[in-house]
């Protein structure tokens, strides 16, 4: 690899960093957010569901408008937006005005991820895998130190820091960028010739209507209710306009041509669909704990943001040292002992928050982290080449881009799950729930990667091709 492809690999990697950086250090902020702006627990997750849902949306919209004006122009955008809400997010007068900051800066930052792959793929021709395995460690390595760096910058300042670390990547990568990224991209004269009808069309803009309104209004209907105790005609009113608008989706992305999830697939690939639901509740499981536990130690153990990061930071090690351990045992043995063992694991981690009561240990939650830790790790590769074995080659790209609407879809609804259990207070009695919940689901999930076929060893190169 030439020195220009190394300084393109940071300016790339610098970039698609921020997403992962940016949903995870929120996690140890969310006590200090709801004492500051005085809210219940179930309104200060909106910080959490509108990053996830407006990443859900940007993500695929973003990879579309590359094809029509050029990687290179959206990743620059990406930059320029993601840094006026950094700048933004600080200054909100109220919860509201952080929501719209955080809304921006999660389309800012998945126009990064969305093309930070496409530019590796077509500017560096030698030892591409290699290169693309470097991204990888930006993107795991980001979400892994997240929490523990949100820590250090709320205890160190206040939850401004964690919108304000953002702004020397986001200045160096535009830097890089705007020098190695090649010029010249003729994909912006096919989007020059289309007309808006075409436009409207190609984006799929009525399916992502649909798909927002409905499930924005969905959670808004279950969320008031439980906030404020009891269920009024509004809340019904919301949550039908909701489900009808979700029916609305599915219908319409059934006839689409361009459709912003192409639901049509599911339909003929029923065990590319199997895979991609039991994605889905990995990550519900997953993600419960990442957002719910570092809430736990701060509001009921009453440990600070740096403590609670340094505690955080076992989930993240543990998955880094178990992901290239299980690239080599499915090379080896498929994916599907991989996934057992995972969901082993998750079950073992959700027991474990089960017997925990007020007088144990704080550091005993480490236990839970490492073994949902490890569990993320063998599910990154694991998951990867269980859609890779249930898809056709000819649906690579379509295949990849439903597995990671159903990451996010699993990340919505663990945040859905921990609010209807909490409520408008974080309580131990509402964690020691959420941990019966997971230990449904994760048991579950046992018999799920059980009922999965028995493959062949995957070859690494077909596994790359779906990650």
């Amino acid at each position: 690899m030439n020195a220009r492809s190394k300084w393109l690999m940071i300016a790339v990697g610098l970039g698609i960093l921020l997403n992962p950086l940016n949903s995870s250090m929120i996690s140890v902020a969310i006590a200090r957010l709801q004492h500051v702006y005085r809210l219940d627990f179930t309104v200060v997750s909106w910080i959490i569901f509108s990053f996830y849902i407006a990443s859900a949306i940007a993500q695929p919209v973003m990879g579309k408008a590359s094809d029509l004006f050029g990687p290179r122009k959206i990743f620059l955008t990406g930059l320029v937006v993601s840094f006026v809400s950094s700048l933004l997010a600080p200054l909100s007068p109220n919860f509201g005005w952080l929501i719209v900051s955080r809304i921006v800066q999660s389309i800012g930052t998945s126009m990064l991820v969305a093309v930070g792959m496409a530019i590796v793929r077509i500017h560096i021709t030698e030892k591409q895998a290699t290169a693309l395995s470097v991204l990888s460690i930006f993107l795991s390595g980001a979400a892994a130190i997240g929490p523990f760096a949100g820590g250090v910058l709320i205890q160190w300042w206040d939850w401004q820091a964690i919108f304000i670390v953002n702004i020397p990547f986001v200045v160096a990568s535009f830097l890089f960028a705007w020098r190695m990224i090649p010029k010249g991209e003729p994909a912006g004269a096919v989007a020059r010739g289309m007309s808006f009808r075409k436009w409207w069309d190609v984006i799929d803009v009525s399916g992502i209507l649909l798909f927002t309104v409905g499930l924005v209004a969905l959670l808004v209907g279950l969320l008031s209710a439980k906030s404020y105790g009891h269920v009024s005609w509004w809340h019904i009113i919301v949550g039908l306009i909701g489900l009808l608008a979700l029916g609305a989706f599915v219908r319409h992305e059934l006839q689409a041509v361009s459709p912003f999830i192409p639901l049509r697939t599911f339909a003929n690939y029923p065990a590319m669909m199997w895979v991609n639901v039991q994605f889905m509740l990995v990550n519900l499981l997953f993600y419960a704990l990442f957002f719910g536990l570092p809430s736990y130690l701060q509001m009921v153990r009453h440990v600070s943001e740096f403590h609670t990061g340094i505690l955080m930071l076992t989930l993240g090690a543990s998955s880094l040292i178990a992901s290239p351990l299980a690239g080599k045992w499915i090379d080896k043995s498929g994916p599907r002992p991989a996934l057992v063992t995972s969901a082993i694991l998750m079950t073992v981690g959700s027991v474990w928050i089960v017997t925990l009561n007020q007088a144990s240990p704080v550091i005993s939650v480490t236990f839970a982290l490492a073994a949902f830790g490890m569990s993320n790790g063998l599910n990154a590769v694991g998951m990867q080449a269980a859609l890779f074995q249930s898809s056709p080659k000819e649906l690579t790209g379509v295949a990849s881009g439903l597995f990671h609407t159903s990451r996010y879809l699993g990340t919505i609804l663990s945040s859905l799950l921990t609010g209807i259990i909490m409520g408008g207070t974080f309580s131990f009695a509402g964690f020691r729930l959420l941990g019966i919940f997971l230990t449904v689901i994760a048991v579950a999930l046992v018999f799920m990667s059980l009922r999965l076929r028995k493959s062949e060893p995957l070859k690494e190169s077909n596994v790359s091709k779906v990650s």
